[in-house]
């Protein structure tokens, strides 16, 4: 993989940030997890959710796998950030630079791993409440929290926040390859 092209690449994304990282430095704990069952109404819903995405630990297994990851991220202002809905509605902008991040890896030949912020629509009934495989596996994309991830020690590595103020929304994705 040529790396400056692809950074070359990235320099032309509305992305805050970007920054390889070391998949072997990631935190996994249970407890981001366990958000996932106690507060999203995703839970057991779709294949990009728990229990559908397989166990932290098999998680952890599969993404330190790869001996590379490109963290991408991208910033919105919105009026009001209590605004659940206003504040959602920037998703599919960060989604769409995720699937363009992506697109660059293919271009060169290799298919990252890419967690990011959905709980996947792109069907308007998942797959996996009827016992069936994924029908777009090459474009559904966990979520980081599925897998258990704790990106706040890895943005605090990177001099990164989480939040930039209070109308600023934050949305992080990893490519591992």
């Amino acid at each position: 993989m040529n790396l400056q092209k692809l950074e070359a690449q990235l320099a032309e994304l509305p992305l805050y940030f970007y920054g390889f990282i070391d998949p072997k430095g990631l935190e996994f704990s249970e407890r981001i997890r366990y958000i996932c069952g106690a507060e999203c109404p995703m839970y057991n819903k779709t294949w990009a959710c728990p229990p559908a995405v397989g166990e932290v630990s098999a998680c952890e297994e599969k993404c330190k796998t790869y001996s590379q990851c490109l963290m991408i991220g991208t910033i919105t202002e919105v009026n009001d950030i209590a605004n659940l809905e206003e504040t959602l509605a920037t998703r599919p902008a960060h989604e769409e630079v995720t699937n363009q991040v992506r697109d660059l890896f293919r271009e060169q030949g290799v298919e990252p791993y890419v967690l990011s912020t959905e709980a996947c629509n792109i069907c308007r009934r998942c797959a996996w409440l009827d016992g069936e495989p994924c029908r777009h596996p090459d474009r559904m994309h966990p979520c980081v929290e599925s897998h258990g991830i704790n990106l706040i020690p890895t943005l605090e590595e990177n001099g990164l926040e989480f939040q930039y103020g209070e109308n600023i929304v934050t949305w992080y994705s990893l490519l591992f390859f």
